[in-house]
């Protein structure tokens, strides 16, 4: 057990360390202020939280655990707060493993479909789309995620649809999120249409209920223990997941999308992974945008 004195950040080993006497204090904080937002593990508490109370309590519980993390670090992940994972990362990037994708995405782009027409007939703000996405889609009452919307693309000028976990859907991708960098994270659920509540609130009840053999959720990992050390891996706060993909991870050898992920986490708990662009992950990646809402786009990424 750490000692009280010893403060969040071990510098032996350059990672955030909560003695167990702070855990639970902090525990009880993030208990309070989910309380006062109306949802503790997932089940509402009679009062329905707006969306922005959600956003704010998270920011309150990570400050409380993090108190001396500036705000824009979130964008890393667990980057920002492993001192010697984020060296070894700082490495990476200097040749990003990831550069082949944006190059393969951006001739994508420009390339023209059989009919003559581009993506940009479908996105004509593109490439810099990225902060756009997800978004609350009133016309066919679901969350459009950017893949979800460059299928849709795909198919309206005759191609076939890419798959959403990895392949052609990564380089495009990859090209878009880079053009997009620096733009700021805006997610919006209209009060118009209760509907972008409902798939809101979908999304945040996702990531409470807990699943699998391991009786896991992604607030267990994410907003319980972020910090903490599952294996080799250091957990990282949920507010900035969203920032920077897709990602080129080291384990997979090739960039992916951010449903791999949601996917990979299901199967670690020994839960079953779920259909990417299926309504429950794309809620999912709804609620968690919205947690970032403020911090800057800076994909694609790398990870190990």
């Amino acid at each position: 057990m750490w000692s009280n004195t010893s403060g969040p950040f071990d510098s032996s080993t350059g990672n955030y360390r909560i003695p167990m006497s702070e855990t639970r204090m902090i525990m009880k904080n993030i208990l309070k202020i989910l309380t006062a937002t109306a949802l503790v593990g997932g089940v509402a508490l009679g009062v329905q939280a707006a969306p922005e109370d959600d956003r704010e309590a998270f920011v309150k519980a990570y400050k409380w655990k993090f108190p001396d993390l500036p705000r824009e670090e979130y964008v890393n992940g667990a980057y920002a707060i492993d001192k010697v994972g984020r060296e070894n990362w700082e490495a990476i990037e200097e040749f990003p493993p990831y550069e082949p994708f944006i190059d393969a995405g951006r001739e994508m782009w420009e390339t023209p479909f059989a009919n003559g027409k581009t993506y940009k007939d479908c996105f004509p703000d593109g490439p810099v789309i990225a902060h756009k996405y997800p978004h609350w889609d009133k016309e066919q009452g679901l969350v459009m995620t950017l893949p979800l919307a460059i299928n849709q693309c795909r198919e309206a000028n005759g191609e076939k649809p890419l798959k959403y976990k990895r392949g052609p859907i990564t380089e495009i991708l990859s090209y878009i999120a880079f053009e997009s960098r620096g733009q700021v994270t805006n997610v919006e659920v209209p009060e118009d249409d209760p509907r972008a509540l409902a798939a809101f609130e979908a999304g945040k009840k996702f990531y409470f209920t807990r699943r699998g053999q391991l009786n896991f959720s992604c607030a267990s990992c994410h907003l319980q223990n972020p910090g903490m050390q599952v294996r080799t891996e250091i957990l990282s706060p949920s507010v900035g997941h969203t920032t920077h993909w897709p990602v080129y991870r080291s384990k997979w050898g090739t960039v992916g999308t951010l449903h791999r992920r949601f996917s990979g986490c299901n199967e670690n708990i020994r839960a079953k992974a779920l259909e990417a662009q299926g309504e429950q992950y794309r809620n999912l990646e709804y609620f968690l945008t919205y947690l970032s809402n403020g911090l800057e786009l800076n994909g694609p990424g790398a990870r190990k």
